[in-house]
This record gives structure tokens, sequence and C-alpha cells, in this order.
């Protein structure tokens, strides 16, 4: 049976970015700067950094910004100082987070880049930037349910993928004393500065074989991921 730990408090970790493709629905991109799609998706196959959101994920957070009358901006790039447009609906569906967002293109020069490099096929990604509020871990899966999710914005992005993105799940998930996989270990490696052979050596010979004798030394892992979370955050990213 999988054992399933659940956590949750305020705010988990720092404020994380999901990417997804940008799924325009077809004929919603308008003239005026109007389109259609969706932040987020619920459940499916696990993404690369092992994760699913779960239904109902966003279901609190929107209630909030309702209540206190936010608007959620269309961010360029995650850059805050660059806000090109805004949502004006964002729902919870069967599917995901849809959402239907508007660009200021005839007032924002930004903007009107924007849609024109979404109109050709050059930015095919939505990544939405939020704080873990509850998620589980099933440790025979080795899959983590983002369960409740505080949203924060909603951005156009190039590429429906970001290294840093990948880089913080693995660093909340060695914090929160559990196994990233080896494909996300191997890349985070690179990233901090291993070359490839030292990085597969390092998952090879301790990843892997943390991972083998996970059921037999349960109660010892957690302070070994405590000391090599350590370790590998003395490196400058």
């Amino acid at each position: 049976m999988a054992m399933l730990s659940t956590f949750g408090r305020k705010h988990s970790g720092a404020l994380k970015v999901r990417d997804f493709d940008l799924c325009i629905k077809a004929g919603s991109l308008t003239e005026d700067g109007l389109f259609e799609g969706y932040g987020s998706v619920f459940g499916g196959d696990p993404d690369s950094y092992g994760e699913i959101v779960a239904p109902g994920a966003f279901t609190d957070s929107l209630a909030d910004l309702k209540a206190r009358g936010r608007t959620v901006p269309v961010l360029w790039q995650h850059r805050s100082a660059e806000p090109i447009g805004v949502y004006d609906s964002l729902a919870e569906d069967d599917h995901g987070l849809a959402v239907k967002g508007r660009l200021l293109k005839d007032d924002v020069a930004q903007a009107r880049e924007a849609f024109a490099l979404m109109k050709a096929g050059a930015v095919t990604g939505l990544s939405i930037g939020y704080w873990v509020r509850q998620a589980s871990y099933d440790e025979k899966t080795g899959v983590r349910t983002l369960i409740k999710l505080d949203l924060v914005e909603v951005s156009l992005v190039t590429f429906p993928a970001k290294d840093d993105a990948r880089v913080e799940a693995v660093k909340f998930k060695l914090a929160h004393g559990e196994l990233p996989t080896e494909r996300e270990m191997e890349k985070y490696l690179r990233e901090v500065g291993f070359s490839k052979s030292r990085a597969a050596g390092v998952v090879a010979h301790g990843l892997t074989e943390m991972r083998r004798r996970e059921s037999d030394h349960a109660a010892t892992i957690t302070p070994g991921l405590k000391a090599l979370s350590d370790t590998l955050g003395s490196f400058k990213l």
C-alpha cells in the first residue's frame, strides 16, 4: 500500500511557477486582443516534476481574489513590472483553470508585440505563479499532488518549460524530505555546475541507491536529504 503524506502551511517555500502549453481555444484570439485558454489542467499524467494538480486546487484562491476585488494581470515572461493585460475571467471547470484574457494592445507596446508573437505561434506557453498551500506526496509512486494553491499571476511565456521552475521543484522536495526523480536530480545538478558525467554518477550511486533502500531505512532518509539539500544549497545558480 502506498504511503501518502499530506502537508500544508499558509505558504510553502518560495513562489513557484508552473508551465503549460498555451492551448488557445480555436478562434478565441481576436483582433481586439482577447484570448481564451487554460492556465492549468487537472489530473492526468504527472509532469516532468512528478506533480499533478488536483481538481479544486484554485477554489479558495479564486474566491479570495473575488472577495478582494483583485484583477489578475497578464504578465509578460513573469516580469512583474511588465503587465500587458488583464484576465476578465478565471474559473475552474472539469478540465482545469480556464482563463479569458485581454491584451491591452492599443495602449501597451509590449502587448502589441505579444499579440503578434501569439498569432505567429512564437509564444506558446502560459505559466502560473503561485504559492503552495497544501500538497500530498505518495512515497510509492513518487507523485506529488498539489491540493490547494494561491494564485498570484498568469504569464505569457515564450516556451512552456522553465528551468528555474524545475530547480525550485527539486529544492522543495529535498527541503521536505522527499526524493526527486533521477531525471529531475540530474538536470538540477547540471544547472548548479556539475558536468554531465559527474551528475549522472551522483544520481546513479547516490539517489538511486537511496531510493532502492528507502523502504528499509525510512527513518534515516530525511536527515540525509537535509544534509544533501544544505550542501547543494551552497552552490550559486
